[in-house]
């Protein structure tokens, strides 16, 4: 017994499993119906899985209650314990639908119907369903199996069996085979009325798309016809009294409910025309009196019941006349003007909660997929789809919808008729509205799989999707070109150079006379690539304006298109993959550096899709080495073999900026990369991993021509500052030292001469003029500087560094990593360096005053004169050199104690220090973001310019195209130098602090 006060275990186990009533529940577990299995783990488990466990188990109970017998009741709870197919499917529904767990009540044998489960039974069709219907004879009759069949609808929903496209197509085949089976009583109770005439049934709206909700409308048109021999007036009047009384079968509520209400309001003239016509009758109207919206209705025309072959014949006649709606006067206004009365019509207290109808509702996706469908859908016939998402990713595959744009519309269709399914699904009503009360919105987020804290989740998701709708749809349906393109012929839709005019102008292109040019070149004729080009240009127009210079990328683009345009894969991948159009718009307009590297060699932009190409992940530096070294060996000499290399380079080079841009600019499928740092560590790795690469195919083409599989002495190449730290920008230079050791038997001299030819060799190819960018090799770290060999030996090192070493070469060793050679070399020169760098005693007094007098003395004789030193990311106040040498000196003091300091990356070693408690983690976020500030400014200095700059441009619109890759907007220069002053000036008082002791 539990003692007073104190909560039993059943009680915390039942809140556990999201019980919200635990004593309620507990009190029920103690019924006769399932004392018995009370503390049946499995049960728990199951129940606490539903969206409503509480519900779940109150509507167990009373289906147990309702069984006819013991044996009954005792055949129910052991196939729940079971077998868990029935139990996921049975809690399933009984945790989200109150009706249904009414119907069972009343109905108790109908929980047989989840026992199966056949292949069979997971995807029913119209044929399935007309099988469960069979047994009917009467209005009543129908309803009882009818939602028996929508019991395992709901289950295979509930459970996931089914996903929301699958479950609406499942209804509107049960919403199929409820109309056939209606229309059997109905003609069964007038057979001579049958005899006299045919009757088509034609779907509308939802049902027509075969999409259906769980409690809608369902909306007809009827098409009656007599039989041969017949008089028309008659089999038309017995034609309206079978359909009168096929809707009253449906509608009419009884002892068992009502199913759904059947509107035939779709219909010609509306409630005030003939509820039956003719087929002739209806051509007629549609012909001459049909508003616009009569046309939209009928993209969801769909034959169901009755005469199927008459209602193909409806659809065949009237399908032109659907397809020449867009050509009428006014077309696109009409559409746009009876959506907004749709909003305006709904009640103020309900606007935020309506699911359907509200701004950013499933209307607005509805929409504008039907505008677009009837534009478009003129001349391509893949478009015409009753079926939404269907038509929306048709609409995608052809380029009328940005894919991105269609896989957010789709995922929040989805989301949102999910929602609108659950909510309907517990009471079985008609409604569109989000509930208000707490323990329903529990209930249907935890239905739509949110369970952690499902009010809050679900309010947030539902307001992220409406968001998206809401933004797509205004792009979407006020598109301006669209009435322009909708007033032209089927065949000649093209963008207009008047409305191309006024678009250019609204998005501030500076030459719009020039712009339009292009646009001509690239919009004329009737080719595929022009129809293609047509279709994208409008969207590529306001990707291009969100740049600062929407002029180049739009030039650029044309550049793109005449090298590729006919060359078939370049066509398919502007048309099928979702990322490349918006990726490429924005990397031709976001400067120079990017679209030069493409124009060397334009099939690059396969990089820019999400295809076999690789897409924009940087490659790692094993699969480059891989790819080079393979060519080197197939190569004829060392100038193809380094051609080559370059190429790749050039290739990745371009990979890693537009990857760069696209993180910096976002895009609608892929958000701007929240973390700066990170977009810093993937430049500066790629163009790293890439620098080595290019290095070691090289080393190996030029040892390969000139002396076959092995060179006279042992060579390797070791990186310096950025390379060897990972941190290369696109301009860098790659700073190396060169060592070798000659081979067993070989002369020294000999050795030296090999090794000298190969750096020389190495540095020529690298930098030959070609389409290719040039790789500087800079050996000014080695020791002498420019005075000493390029090339020394190992021993040569270990006697210099013994002898000679300065402070600073011990500094500059700190950022010393292997890039390419020997191996075993490589790893011999880091264990002779080692105790250099990470000195076992740290450092000394003196040792610390040279490195702040040479510091100081750099500050004061390498910033270019006329340079505003507060603005140069390099050497100003709080710019890179700060930073870099204030955590090389904590490396130098401690790196031989702490190992995480002995590292060549900056921020990596900023980190182990932080850590180590060698600053605090302020002072080491404030260097950590001056520094990677610094080198986003640098890399868009370069992405910008085409060329390295340590400071901001003075040109006023590269200026701006710096601030919109560091995520400023128009008008936002200021803010941006203002921010970086204020940046650097905090961690200028850091470097002030750390590393002059002040």
């Amino acid at each position: 017994m539990t003692a007073p006060g104190r909560r039993s275990s059943t009680f915390t186990r039942l809140l556990r499993h999201g019980f919200t009533d635990p004593s309620a529940a507990e009190r029920l577990l103690d019924g006769v119906e399932l004392a018995h299995v009370r503390d049946d783990p499995v049960l728990l488990e199951a129940l606490g899985a539903t969206a409503d466990p509480d519900l779940a188990l109150h509507g167990l109970v009373r289906l147990l209650e309702a069984q006819p017998a013991p044996t009954a009741r005792r055949e129910l709870l052991d196939t729940v314990i079971a077998a868990k197919p029935l139990r996921d499917r049975l809690l399933g529904v009984l945790g989200a639908s109150a009706a249904l767990a009414d119907h069972l009540a009343r109905h108790p044998s109908d929980w047989h119907a989840l026992v199966m489960y056949e292949p069979s039974d997971l995807h029913p069709g119209v044929a399935e369903f007309e099988r469960g219907l069979a047994e009917a004879t009467d209005p009543v009759s129908l309803r009882v199996v009818y939602r028996r069949c929508l019991l395992s609808i709901a289950a295979r929903d509930v459970c996931g069996t089914t996903d929301l496209a699958e479950t609406a197509a499942e209804l509107a085949d049960l919403a199929t085979a409820t109309l056939r089976a209606a229309l059997a009583i109905a003609r069964a109770a007038a057979p001579d009325d049958a005899a006299l005439c045919r009757l088509a049934v034609i779907a509308m709206g939802k049902c027509g798309g075969h999409e259906l909700n769980y409690v809608s409308d369902v909306d007809v048109i009827f098409v009656g016809d007599a039989v041969e021999g017949a008089d028309e007036g008659k089999a038309v009047r017995a034609a309206t009294k079978l359909a009168s009384h096929l809707m009253r079968i449906c509608s009419e509520t009884t002892v068992e409910g009502s199913i759904w209400p059947v509107d035939a309001n779709l219909r010609p003239e509306g409630r005030n025309g003939p509820l039956v016509r003719t087929l002739s009758s209806h051509v007629a109207y549609y012909q001459r009196w049909a508003k616009t919206w009569e046309f939209q209705a009928l993209l969801k025309a769909r034959p169901v019941a009755g005469d199927i072959e008459l209602g193909e014949e409806y659809v065949a006649a009237l399908e032109p006349l659907v397809w020449k709606a867009a050509e009428r006067d006014n077309f696109v206004a009409d559409v746009q003007k009876m959506r907004r009365r749709v909003v305006e019509n709904i009640p103020v207290a309900e606007i935020e909660r309506e699911l359907k109808l509200g701004p950013g509702g499933l209307r607005d996706v509805e929409f504008a997929v039907q505008l677009l469908q009837l534009v478009h859908g003129r001349a391509d016939v893949s478009l015409r789809s009753g079926t939404t998402l269907d038509a929306l990713q048709a609409l995608a595959t052809g380029g009328y919808v940005g894919r991105a744009d269609a896989v957010q519309l789709d995922d929040a269709y989805r989301f949102l008729r999910s929602m609108e399914h659950r909510i309907q699904l517990y009471r079985l009503r008609r409604t569109h509205l989000v509930p208000e009360d707490e323990a329903d919105l529990r209930r249907l987020g935890r239905s739509l799989g949110l369970r952690a804290d499902p009010v809050a989740e679900l309010t947030r998701e539902w307001k992220r999707h409406t968001s998206v709708v809401r933004r797509l749809h205004e792009k979407l349906f006020y598109r301006p070109l669209l009435d322009a393109v909708a007033q032209l012929a089927p065949g000649e839709t093209r963008l207009s150079p008047e409305a191309a005019r006024e678009r250019l102008v609204a998005l501030g292109y500076a030459d719009p006379a020039a712009a339009l040019r292009h646009l001509e070149a690239l919009a004329s004729g009737v080719t595929r690539k022009a129809a293609i080009q047509r279709t994208l240009l409008p969207v590529l127009l306001g990707w291009f304006a969100d740049s600062a210079d929407p002029d180049a990328g739009l030039l650029n683009f044309r550049k793109v298109s005449d090298a590729l345009g006919r060359t078939p894969w370049y066509l398919r991948l502007l048309r099928d993959e979702g990322a490349a159009a918006e990726n490429l718009a924005r990397v031709l307009s976001a400067g120079r550096l990017a679209p030069d590297l493409l124009m060397r060699a334009p099939e690059a932009v396969a990089l820019l899709g999400d295809g076999d190409a690789g897409g924009l992940e940087p490659r790692d530096r094993a699969a480059l080495e891989q790819e080079i070294l393979a060519a080197v060996g197939r190569a004829d000499g060392a100038v193809q073999a380094v051609t080559f290399a370059r190429g790749v380079r050039r290739r990745e080079l371009f990979r890693t900026a537009a990857a760069d841009i696209v993180g910096s600019y976002g895009t609608e499928s892929q958000p701007v990369e929240a973390d700066q740092g990170a977009l810093v560590d993937r430049v500066g790795g790629a163009v790293s991993d890439l620098t080595a690469a290019t290095l070691s195919g090289t080393l190996r083409a030029v040892v390969r021509d000139g002396w076959g599989d092995t060179l006279p002495t042992r060579f390797a190449v070791i990186g310096m500052g950025r390379f060897g730290g990972h941190e290369l920008g696109y301009g860098s230079d790659a700073d190396v030292l060169f060592v070798h050791e000659p081979r067993e038997g070989v002369d020294e001299r000999e050795a030296s001469e090999a090794a000298n030819k190969v750096v020389s060799e190495m540095r020529r190819l690298l930098q030959i003029p070609s389409a290719d960018p040039p790789l500087l090799i800079d050996a000014d770290l080695r020791p002498e500087g420019k005075s000493g060999p390029l090339v020394r030996t190992l021993n040569s090192y270990a006697a210099y560094y013994r002898r000679w070493s300065l402070g600073w070469e011990s500094q500059a060793l700190l950022r010393a990593e292997p890039v390419a050679g020997d191996e075993e070399l490589c790893r011999r020169f880091i264990e002779l360096i080692d105790p250099l760098r990470h000195p076992t005693a740290g450092l000394g007094d003196d040792a610390v005053r040279e490195i702040r007098r040479l510091k100081a003395r750099m500050e004061s004789e390498r910033m270019p004169r006329g340079a505003d030193p507060k603005l140069h990311t390099k050497l100003g106040p709080g710019g890179l050199s700060d930073v870099e040498w204030t955590v090389q000196l904590i490396q130098m003091r401690h790196g031989a104690q702490v190992a995480g300091l002995r590292t060549t990356r900056t921020r990596a070693a900023l980190a182990a220090a932080r850590t180590a408690g060698l600053l605090s983690a302020e002072d080491a976020a404030t260097l950590d973001e001056a520094w990677v500030l610094a080198t986003r400014v640098r890399n868009a200095v370069m992405l910008v310019r085409g060329r390295a700059g340590d400071t901001f441009p003075s040109d006023a619109r590269e200026l701006g195209a710096v601030g919109r890759y560091l995520g400023y907007g128009p008008g936002h220069v200021g803010d941006m130098l203002d921010d970086y002053r204020r940046t650097a000036r905090r961690a200028r008082s850091v470097v002030n602090e750390l590393f002059y002791g002040a």
